[in-house]
């Protein structure tokens, strides 16, 4: 995802994008919050056999609908007790922008508290995938990020990522990106927030998205990512769950001294720990890591810090790591941008060069502001 930054030292300064307070008030229980059972359970209490539990669950996780009007095979005088009960409004759409002829389409949504949060869906010749957020805001506090100058807020209950993923998938399904009906591929947890802080709640989602149906959408967890900017811990307890998710790690800077102003957390979990931690991830669960890392002009883009980026990581074995260099999408007002290609491409060079297999990542939507946290951003100025 694109990027909003500051200057640098300006990181305690107060920043114009700073989010407007709001209260915080917990998500209502929904459907999708609840195992197998629990779904049975709730509508027996609402004096329906368990059976229309099952009917429900194929509903929303099969043809990705939420709507009662839908629900043909429950009895008309049942549907809105069911709905008003387990199938609260979580999302609604405040603002749709669109890119690449269509192909690319971020959302702000509207939260039963007011708040807002962003997801972006990108639909490619062969696959889609989509970014979706699981905080409101962000407390990491990296200076070039839009949604770190937002501050945290709060997490997001697992209905309210669900959601964003059923919305997505629906549209996918209904034919409404160019390119006809088409199945969600992909899943990024990279929009606004630290997926890592929340999460019993991103555990929640993962298990429901990955579980057959009709009790969950059957995606493939080797299809879902999971991005940090280094919770030693949380990586650690990531790698113990047993599923094969793919870990992006976003680093930034190769070096203690620079990724401590870009990443602030680096102060308690240094690179080294950071990528030690990705390193036992790999070896846990098979799964290449991705290393994230946004090109910043005159920042973190020298030569000489790709051979220390490309050095430590062989230092740690061969072929466990994709490195994924991100050119910084330019925002107004901002004096910090993306690397020249000509630096870019002896960045890129450097890392091959060590034998670091290095992709460097498709900036999609860098004129819908691309980066989470810019439209929530926008409509707080």
């Amino acid at each position: 995802m694109a990027t909003t930054q500051v200057r640098p030292g300006d990181e305690t300064k107060p920043v114009a994008l700073q989010m407007a307070p709001r209260r915080v008030v917990k998500a209502p229980r929904h459907f999708a919050d609840l195992s197998a059972e629990e779904r049975a359970d709730a509508v027996a209490a609402l004096g329906q056999p368990r059976f229309r539990a099952k009917q429900l669950a194929t509903h929303y996780f099969t043809h990705f609908t939420a709507d009662p009007t839908d629900w043909t095979d429950i009895p008309a005088a049942a549907r809105e007790a069911i709905a008003t009960d387990l199938f609260p409004v979580l999302l609604t759409r405040r603002k749709e922008l669109k890119a690449d002829k269509g192909t690319t389409v971020k959302t702000l949504w509207g939260l039963h508290d007011g708040n807002r949060v962003e997801s972006v869906l990108m639909r490619y010749p062969r696959r889609s995938t989509l970014c979706i957020s699981s905080q409101v805001g962000c407390g990491m506090a990296c200076p070039f990020c839009a949604t770190g100058q937002l501050g945290f807020t709060r997490n997001l209950s697992a209905s309210e990522m669900l959601e964003q993923v059923r919305l997505a998938m629906r549209t996918l399904a209904l034919g409404e990106i160019p390119g006809g009906p088409a199945r969600l591929n992909n899943l990024v947890f990279m929009g606004e927030g630290e997926g890592l802080i929340n999460y019993r709640a991103i555990m929640t989602c993962i298990r429901t998205l990955v579980a057959d149906a009709p009790h969950g959408f059957g995606m493939s967890a080797r299809n879902i990512t999971v991005s940090t900017v280094g919770l030693v811990p949380g990586i650690n307890k990531l790698a113990a769950e047993g599923l094969p998710l793919t870990l992006a790690l976003s680093l930034h800077a190769p070096d203690d001294d620079l990724r401590s102003e870009l990443v602030p957390i680096n102060t308690r979990f240094s690179v080294g720990e950071a990528l030690d931690a990705a390193r036992t991830y790999y070896e846990a669960t098979g799964r290449r890591v991705s290393i994230e890392y946004a090109l910043i002009k005159d920042m973190n883009d020298q030569a000489w810090r790709a051979d220390l980026l490309g050095k430590k990581l062989n230092a740690r074995g061969r072929g466990w790591v994709h490195v994924n260099p991100i050119p910084l999408n330019p925002t107004p007002g901002s004096i910090w941008t993306a690397s020249e290609r000509a630096v870019e491409d002896e960045f890129v060079a450097r890392l091959r060069g060590h034998g670091i297999p290095t992709t460097v990542r498709d900036t999609r939507g860098s004129d819908i502001d691309g980066a989470c946290g810019q439209l929530a951003a926008e409509e707080d100025a």
